[in-house]
């Protein structure tokens, strides 16, 4: 038990990585914490806890390669359907990552961006939110964007209605609203969209996460549970998604065409 429960340092040093074409946005869907725990017979907040090891171990491995952006689906506007008491273990362990890691974070030159609604989260934890993304707002190593509270149907709702508003004060014509318009009022605004999803668990499927935005990404998924996600299986990914040919739509280019 004492190993399960071993920490893991967000200053624990990298290991260089060789790479080709890296994404320079990955979006991931950290699934299976509590299929983790099952399988060792141990508690689900067990588990959680150790899909947080995973996250620095990510964090620490986006930096090495390069990786601009880094979006990681750490609790669902579908989550609040859970029992309270995981639901408490789950807002425990954000408050205790920001608490723990944030100056590492500050460091290393990430800058820190929550995506998802306000309502229902405790006021110290929003506060500590705030604390963050203030802190690191001018870094420019990683951007890193944790989707909390987040639910993609709920977002290009509001984000429909916000433009719907405009409309009705006259900013707008319904003619001319463009996807541009839209990408604008989403959390996501100013971000690039993912260019690779992963997705832990063996489950092939986007859960309500991103959905305007991964219209384009490449997918990979995994069958190992996310806190057993590593470095290498980072590099899996990474291969494979460098192995496709992105044509957004359009017909594959043949070389000297």
């Amino acid at each position: 038990m004492a190993e399960v429960l071993a920490d893991i340092p967000m200053n624990q040093e990298c290991v260089n990585i060789p790479t080709v074409d890296v994404p320079a946005h990955v979006a991931i869907i950290m699934d299976g914490n509590g299929r983790w725990a099952q399988e060792r017979r141990l508690p689900r907040a067990i588990g959680h806890r150790m899909g947080v090891e995973a996250v620095r171990r990510t964090i620490r491995a986006a930096i090495e390669l390069k990786i601009r952006y880094l979006t990681l689906y750490s609790f669902s506007t579908e989550n609040w359907s859970r029992p309270v008491s995981e639901i408490n273990d789950l807002m425990m362990l954000m408050k205790r990552f920001i608490t723990r890691d944030l100056a590492d974070i500050h460091r290393y030159g990430v800058k820190i961006r929550v995506i998802g609604e306000r309502t229902n989260i405790d006021a110290d934890l929003l506060s500590m939110i705030d604390e963050a993304t203030q802190l690191t707002k001018a870094n420019t190593e990683l951007n890193l964007i944790l989707a909390f509270n987040y639910g993609s149907r709920n977002e290009i709702t509001l984000a429909a209605q916000r433009l719907a508003k405009r409309v009705e004060i006259g900013e707008l014509v319904p003619s001319d609203i463009t996807p541009e318009h839209l990408d604008g009022e989403l959390h996501t605004a100013g971000v690039p969209d993912p260019d690779l999803l992963i997705r832990t668990s063996g489950e092939e499927r986007l859960s309500n996460f991103l959905l305007w935005q991964c219209a384009y990404s490449e997918f990979v998924f995994f069958r190992e549970n996310w806190p057993d996600f590593s470095v290498d299986l980072l590099q899996t990914a990474i291969n494979i998604y460098s192995s496709r040919q992105r044509r957004y739509g359009g017909l594959r280019r043949m070389k000297n065409a």
